[in-house]
């Protein structure tokens, strides 16, 4: 049981020691990897330490993270800022769409000013007021869907010209819900004017 191994036993065992010392050996790393410069170091310890212990630590941080990318993402909305914007409002064929509306003077921008008016004079009881009342609420819903057609049918062209390898899924219908928005409310701010072509 205690007994000492014999010279056979030794012999692999000598022969793999000698193989190995004879592989070349890099004396630049001699741990198999390099060392790490002292700001990587210091880093990947403070990494360590601010790492947190228990679930409600984890949440808490998980919530002021969304919450600083939420009060990027209204920054970048108003001042038109590409980096911190919506994923629906990046790149540049949703940038000309955005301008392609603004551009235009739309009938459906003042759909809820309109619709405030029509509300109004339908309360009124005099049955000469309800009638025109009805008679505007058809006449603004006929506008509107008239010239959504329009804005459809050549926001699709200019896309279409301008940029026929971008991908466009969702584009015209982006700047369909952005013409309902009065021109003062709508985020991205508008960059050009009225009468002023992209």
């Amino acid at each position: 049981m205690f007994r000492s191994r014999s010279k056979d036993e030794k012999a692999p065992t000598d022969k793999v020691t000698a193989d190995l010392s004879k592989q070349p050996r890099d004396p630049e790393a001699p741990k198999g990897r390099p060392t790490p410069k002292r700001s990587e170091a210091q880093t990947q310890r403070r990494r360590a330490s601010t790492t947190p212990v228990d679930r409600k630590e984890a949440m808490k941080r998980q919530r002021e993270a969304r919450r600083t990318d939420l009060a990027k993402q209204r920054e970048a909305l108003a001042s038109g800022d590409e980096r911190y914007l919506p994923a629906r409002d990046k790149g540049p064929v949703r940038r000309f769409v955005r301008d392609f509306v603004d551009s235009r003077f739309c009938i459906a921008e003042f759909f809820l000013p309109l619709a405030v008016v029509i509300l109004v004079l339908s309360m009124i009881r005099v049955p000469q007021l309800q009638n025109i009342a009805l008679l505007l609420w058809l006449g603004v819903i006929v506008l509107i869907v008239i010239d959504s057609i329009g804005i459809w049918i050549r926001l699709k062209k200019q896309l279409a010209e301008r940029f026929p390898n971008e991908p466009k899924r969702g584009a015209v219908a982006y700047g369909l819900m952005r013409t309902l928005q009065m021109r003062r409310l709508r985020l991205p701010k508008p960059r050009v004017k009225r009468g002023e072509r992209p």
